[in-house]
This record gives C-alpha cells, structure tokens and sequence, in this order.
C-alpha cells in the first residue's frame, strides 16, 4: 500500500492500521484494546471489514476467530512510508532524516547498533549509493 493510499484513510481506520502494522496480525479484541477512546467491539469488527473490503487488511479464520493481517507486504509498506518522510520533512534527503534520529534526545545506540549501522554505510558506499 502507498503511503499516499494510506493517507486516505480516516483517522480511526488509520490507528487500527497502525495497530495492524504494529502487531503483525491482531483480532477484533486486540485492536479494540489497542484504541485510543474504543468504540464497540461490533463498531471494531465492522471497520476491520470495510478496510478489508478497501483491500487493507486479509484474514486468516483461527477457530472461530478472523485473525486480521496487512494485505500488503509490511516492509514495502514501511520502505513508502518512510520514503514520504523524507521528502516531505527532510526536503529528499536521507543524510538528514538519519541525522534527526541520531540527535534525538531520547534516542540512544548501543555499540551493536552503532557497528550495524556502520556496516550499512560501508555496504552503500560499496554499491555506489
């Protein structure tokens, strides 16, 4: 899903999306408890249809449950999003979108993650990005 077909949606079917994204896969209960200021389960469970209908979301029958999962792959889903941040607060620039993250007060790398990190830069390079 593009992020711009994302944009599209109402602002409670974007949280259950995002709740969706988060999970990886959720029920009608675990959307409902994940809502800011939940609706009815029914009211839930009808809105999980609908973005099924819209091509969001799948289900998969668990018993006598649907399980709901993105209908499109979450990495691509991600990869757009993160695309679109990019160029729309970053003016297209990756160098200044990492250097926002790595300035964030809250944010903290471990050795690990400063050497994959590294690793990635190195791979870039290599490929002539």
């Amino acid at each position: 899903m593009s992020n711009e077909k994302h944009l599209q949606l109402g602002r409670r079917e974007r949280q259950i999306m995002d709740v969706i994204y988060r999970r990886g896969r959720a029920t009608v209960n675990e959307v409902l408890a994940e809502l800011p200021d939940p609706p009815s389960y029914s009211a839930v469970r009808g809105m999980l249809g609908l973005l099924q209908d819209k091509g969001y979301l799948r289900h998969e029958q668990e018993g006598l449950k649907y399980v709901y999962l993105p209908a499109d792959d979450t990495r691509q889903v991600r990869a757009n999003a993160l695309k679109h941040m990019v160029k729309t607060f970053f003016g297209g620039s990756p160098e200044q979108a990492v250097a926002a993250l790595l300035e964030m007060s809250d944010s903290t790398l471990s050795a690990k993650d400063k050497q994959y990190l590294s690793q990635l830069i190195k791979k870039a390079q290599q490929e002539g990005r």
